[in-house]
């Protein structure tokens, strides 16, 4: 087949082209083809677009999932909007993955550009744009991108070292940083059932493979001690990504290259980051894309962006892993049970935010009027939109103390309290729970993966293995928004140690006593100082830890309590920390693993306490 593009005449691998229409909207006409990268490997790709002969952009995501169930079918019913506003819509199998040759490197590093042969996924993306634009007829030359999670993580690449067609990006969920707060670990405590699972499903085959062990994973990882273990039972220690977990579990200048936020500046391109308060994936990248562009725009005094050619944006809201894109009410109970906000909520973002936005810097249509942040605030159930985020006007800074009777006040801590807040004995050997058990694989039949950070923590809260601080039932609304920040004064036993710590909202007891995470994050001890170089801690040494529960947009209604919740395990989701110092916990012997008391200051000398970021008119008890 040949496609005639500005005169000149291509010969193209293509299958048959095939026409389709969907449900409701126009025929479209779907093409497959491979596109010749720089270094000669060819990419695979769809194109979907509608049938005639307007001039459109292109919209495209690329992917390492797989392309080859891309259709008009599945353009209309994963994105209504966009499908009704008319766009060509392109999507790629990455190089190394299902249809597309090359080698597949894992968030494929960014890469100086000394030869042809020099490629990451900014040059793939350029190349392909380059053939779209000379070879698609009846293209208007822009290009749009975006994707979810691995996509996101695309999608940002579109934005550095930008093509000049790209004049729009919606990096959602991105893969950010690994080794920081996305996929594989978080403050250096390793996520070993997301690594196990994910690393198998893209590096031991060039398709996915779900894997979907049977059994109890606490149990499964418990028995084989630590992740060299249980990669050995797999036989999965020659992947990759696998080998850097084992080899290399410190922040090294590996895992750092991978990093996007490093690679971020004044952005090139306008870029709507979009992310969701309880994902179980990549919280982190949406918020640390944005906070890494975001001041390199012109700002006043009152932190209002002040530049006419403002180009970050984002949106977050009360969803799980990609549930912006999940259409029905019915698919949104499934994930979060009785908070679920109803379709409408996703329906908003989808037609206001994300459509709109594309139809603006694609189109020149207008409707788009997002100022800089979007938020959907919990408990209140409500939109709220800022003029930056953390939002500056209408908020102050606020603390809640750790103090003794499992205490959690916004009064200073007395000096008399020159005494522990709490103290509990953390045991390797029993563990805390992340979710509730059996513990499926993480994408396995019946896995209660997805909607995880919404479980009932009353599940836990109970044990002895943790502390827990709590106000007394609120006498008015006290509302939450920005950035929450964790800062512990504490000591342990052993000469390592981690440190997990939750912000809750509990419920009446009239409500079932629920206690949902409004924010939550791990810290591993050993880096307290440092990320690349891991110390031990000296035994009953009063050491401070203080780390990002990353942002939240919650009101604690009246009635309800505010809860602190602190423990030393989150498992097997989070590896067992040996409580032992060894240089490598990956492979840390069976007899380095021993229970430690943990003792929590509350003091005016150590005052262990959250920091809050609260409305003007909030009353902390």
């Amino acid at each position: 087949m040949k496609l005639t593009s500005c005169g000149l005449f291509l010969a193209i691998s293509f299958t048959a082209a095939i026409a389709q229409r969907p449900a409701t909207g126009p025929s479209y006409v779907r093409t497959e083809v491979m596109i010749p990268a720089r270094d000669g490997a060819k990419l695979h790709t769809v194109i979907v677009r509608p049938e005639g002969n307007e001039d459109l952009p292109f919209l495209m995501t690329r992917t390492p999932y797989g392309v080859d169930n891309a259709s008009a079918m599945s353009v209309q019913n994963s994105k209504p909007e966009l499908a009704a506003s008319g766009y060509i819509f392109v999507f790629q199998d990455i190089r190394g993955r299902y249809g597309s040759e090359g080698q597949f490197v894992m968030n494929r590093p960014i890469v100086a550009h000394s030869t042809k042969n020099d490629v990451d996924e900014t040059t793939d993306t350029r190349d392909t744009i380059d053939w779209l634009l000379k070879n698609v007829p009846h293209n208007a030359g822009k290009v749009g991108v975006l994707g979810v999670s691995y996509p996101g993580f695309l999608a940002m690449m579109a934005g550095i070292d930008a093509h000049p067609a790209v004049k729009a990006i919606s990096p959602q969920a991105p893969m950010t940083d690994v080794w920081m707060g996305d996929d594989f670990f978080h403050n250096g405590a390793f996520r070993q059932t997301y690594g196990f699972d994910y690393v198998q499903e893209l590096e031991a085959q060039k398709t996915d493979g779900t894997i979907d062990a049977k059994g109890d994973q606490f149990d499964f990882y418990l028995q084989h001690v630590n992740f060299a273990g249980a990669a050995a039972s797999a036989n999965m220690t020659n992947l990759p990504t696998a080998k850097m977990f084992l080899n290399q579990p410190t922040y090294t200048r590996f895992w750092q290259d991978m990093a996007v936020e490093k690679r971020l500046r004044k952005p090139e391109v306008p870029t709507l980051e979009v992310g969701g308060y309880w994902d179980q994936e990549d919280m982190w990248g949406t918020q640390a894309e944005y906070a890494a562009l975001r001041p390199n725009e012109a700002m006043n005094a009152s932190g209002q962006g002040t530049d006419p050619q403002h180009k970050v944006f984002m949106v977050l809201g009360p969803w799980n892993h990609g549930g912006w894109s999940r259409r029905t009410a019915d698919a949104l109970a499934s994930d979060f049970g009785k908070l679920n906000y109803g379709a409408d909520i996703n329906t908003y973002y989808r037609k206001s935010l994300e459509a709109a936005f594309f139809e603006f810097y694609l189109k020149g249509k207008p409707g788009f009027d997002l100022v800089d942040t979007a938020s959907f605030r919990t408990g209140e159930n409500a939109w709220h939109r800022y003029d930056v985020w953390p939002p500056k006007i209408g908020f102050r800074n606020a603390r809640v103390y750790l103090e003794p009777e499992k205490s959690l006040t916004s009064k200073n801590p007395p000096a008399a309290y020159d005494t522990k807040a709490a103290a509990y004995v953390a045991d390797p050997a029993d563990p805390v729970p992340y979710r509730h058990r059996p513990i499926q694989s993480t994408y396995g039949a019946g896995s209660k993966w997805r909607p995880w950070l919404v479980e009932d923590q009353q599940f836990v809260s109970g044990r002895k293995d943790l502390a827990n601080f709590t106000t007394p039932a609120l006498a008015s609304d006290v509302t939450v928004t920005g950035d929450v920040v964790a800062d512990l004064f504490a000591a342990t036993t052993g000469t390592d140690t981690d440190w997990v710590v939750k912000l809750i909202d509990v419920y009446p007891d009239t409500e079932g006593g629920y206690q949902l995470m409004v924010a939550e994050e791990i810290f591993r001890g050993r880096y307290r100082h440092g990320f690349t170089i891991p110390e031990p801690v000296k035994p009953g040494e009063v050491n401070e830890y203080k780390w990002s529960l990353h942002g939240a947009d919650h009101t604690f209604l009246k009635g309800h309590r505010i809860m602190v919740e602190v423990q030393s395990s989150w498992f097997p989701l989070y590896d067992r920390n040996p409580q032992t110092f060894v240089d490598n916990i990956m492979s840390a012997p069976a007899s380095a693993y021993k229970a430690e008391t943990i003792s929590i200051y509350g003091s005016a000398k150590y005052p262990s306490h959250l920091e809050l970021p609260v409305t003007t008119d909030s009353k902390l008890p």
